[in-house]
């Protein structure tokens, strides 16, 4: 994800009321599935979270070789996380990044995407999820994209995997679909900001 956006987000954090019974937290962020023009949905329990920006503990794509590779490496990122080649992340500047932690814990979160709206996002223990004010779309921070990517095997063969991609299509731009990897199925997750969690 973008690290660089974390000062300009800590401006508009320190500029944001926190609303009553919300604690304010280092920015955490949660990789969502759902409808873009909806403000509830049941998707939740696929829906991760990193607690820590995951983009400076990534690895470019142009090291995966001599980095990451199971087969030449023991798959260990420098950041200390473990490459899983048959489920792995991908942000908008070609770094292959960690896993978030998966499911999303039911709870409600004060998230952003950046730009106009702050809100409340309530998460139940059947997966539901709601937002009090606006849709998926607004509280999505656009410039940071992310996928998780799959190898498809076929008899006989071996999958896609980060030797596939290409890094002639990054960077992505902002709110644009993350690339196909040949070999692979993709997943992309929206990015929201979580700048806060309900005050127990």
């Amino acid at each position: 994800l973008a690290s660089s956006v974390i000062a300009a987000l800590q401006l508009l954090v320190s500029n944001t009321y926190a609303p009553p019974g919300f604690k304010r937290i280092p920015t955490q962020f949660i990789a969502a599935l759902g409808d873009p023009n909806s403000s509830s949905g049941t998707e939740a329990k696929q829906w991760g979270l990193w607690t820590v920006d995951p983009g400076p503990r990534g690895v470019w794509l142009r090291d995966y070789k001599n980095v990451l590779d199971e087969q030449s490496t023991d798959g260990i990122a420098p950041a200390g996380w473990k490459f899983d080649v048959n489920d792995w992340w991908l942000e908008e500047h070609g770094l292959i990044m960690e896993a978030p932690d998966f499911p999303l814990k039911p709870g409600r979160y004060l998230v952003t995407g950046g730009r106009m709206i702050t809100t409340c996002l309530t998460v139940d223990t059947n997966g539901g999820w709601k937002l009090d004010n606006g849709k998926l779309y607004d509280v999505t921070h656009l410039p940071c994209r992310s996928a998780r990517y799959n190898p498809i095997t076929a008899e006989g063969g071996s999958g896609g995997s980060p030797l596939t991609a290409k890094t002639s299509d990054f960077p992505v731009a902002p709110g644009a679909e993350m690339p196909k990897v040949q070999g692979c199925d993709k997943q992309d997750y929206a990015v929201l900001f979580v700048i806060g969690v309900e005050d127990a």
